[in-house]
């Protein structure tokens, strides 16, 4: 040993220890010593050794992609928006954000620097409203529809819908009904020609009569006079549409008008609805659908819109599940319209704010028996 320190000069000590701490549990340490060097008399000590804390740097790495992991998985379900199966603290801290109250609308823009135009949209303009053409603005006949269809098969030389075939393309547009529920043919071009033919045949039994349903003329004015924002949805073609509103006089009523080029599909699907709200820049939860069908009912719920159902046609029982059933429009105040829109509301998600102390325990109820006592217990032992 002696030859060896001749040579190579002092050796650093160094060991490991085994202490326990307070906890009773065995921990170990290293421990490294400086180098000395005996010249004559004097001791010359030599600078540390640089030492590689091992453990804290493996450490502080794990710590870091835990982190990095963290944050991908929090950006991942904001993004998406799916729910989770498990919670901790930054999803429960996530979750007891408060949300927009009410969304964002048209009427909320703070550009809008004018105070009257800003008193006047929060007025009544924060709402808007969707109008049928048939059986809601103008008196419709369900006889005229069938009967256009049953001529339409006989020049076509197909058999006669039966009923119930012809009730279930209600609503629908043309296209939409021979393709789909009629299945006369898959080629575009012959449906657009079937679709353009029926219509003319429905123009000619219909005759370009046009009379307004018992109260719709007085509430438009009702509208119009609180400045109420009307889109007209129709899956008529937009050529008859706009001939028709020129006839009675009305032209200059609605902001937007949504005819059968417009849309893909007709009722029960919401598309029409959701592309007026888009023209009229409104959110749907803030737009009234009037409709006189269960169909037209089903497409606003779709779209998360209130509907009022106009009993003209069909009983009002057999109406019930839209948000109001009237037998006139005259009967509707700017009051219920207003309650209808109302967005603050549970059905929206804006309901009473809970307590933190109710919603801990509906999470543990949900969840089972909780065992964070074991693990609080764990720490003292």
């Amino acid at each position: 040993m002696a030859v060896v320190e001749s040579i190579l000069g002092p050796l650093p000590l160094h060991g490991r220890i085994s202490v326990r701490d307070i906890s009773c549990k065995q921990k170990s340490s290293t421990y490294r010593l400086r180098a000395t060097e005996f010249t004559d008399r004097r001791i010359i000590v030599s600078p540390p050794l640089p030492t590689l804390k091992v453990d804290k740097l493996v450490n502080s790495l794990v710590e870091a992609r835990a982190i990095e992991l963290t944050k991908e998985v929090h950006a991942y379900r904001e993004d998406k928006r799916t729910p989770s199966t498990w919670k901790d603290e930054s999803d429960t801290a996530k979750d007891q954000k408060p949300s927009i109250r009410p969304p964002e609308n048209r009427a909320d823009n703070p550009s809008l620097h004018n105070p009257l135009l800003r008193q006047e949209r929060m007025g009544c303009g924060w709402l808007a409203a969707i109008f049928e053409w048939e059986g809601v603005i103008i008196k419709d006949n369900p006889d005229i529809e069938k009967q256009a269809w049953l001529a339409l098969a006989e020049e076509e030389g197909k058999s006669p819908p039966p009923a119930f075939i012809l009730g279930r393309i209600e609503g629908m547009k043309n296209e939409q009904a021979i393709a789909e529920i009629l299945c006369w043919s898959r080629d575009p071009a012959q449906v657009r020609r079937m679709a353009a033919k029926k219509e003319d045949i429905y123009q000619a039994l219909q005759g370009g009569v046009y009379r307004f349903c018992a109260g719709s003329s007085e509430f438009m004015d009702v509208l119009m006079h609180y400045k109420i924002p009307m889109a007209l949805v129709s899956t008529r073609p937009r050529k008859s549409l706009e001939a028709a509103i020129r006839t009675i006089g009305i032209e200059g009523c609605f902001s937007a008008i949504v005819a059968a080029e417009d849309v893909y599909r007709g009722k029960p699907d919401p598309e029409m609805f959701l592309y007026a709200a888009q023209l009229l820049k409104f959110i749907a939860e803030r737009c009234i659908v009037f409709g006189n069908s269960n169909r037209t009912v089903e497409a606003a719920h779709d779209a998360r819109m209130k509907c009022v159902a106009v009993a003209n046609r069909y009983r009002v029982y057999e109406l019930g599940a839209a948000d109001l059933v009237v037998r006139r429009l005259d009967e509707l105040s700017i009051v219920d319209l207003k309650n209808l829109a109302d967005i603050e509301s549970a059905e929206f998600g804006f309901g009473e704010p809970k307590l933190e102390m109710e919603m801990e325990m509906e999470e543990e109820e949900e969840d089972g028996p909780s065992t964070s006592t074991a693990a609080d217990d764990s720490i003292f032992w």
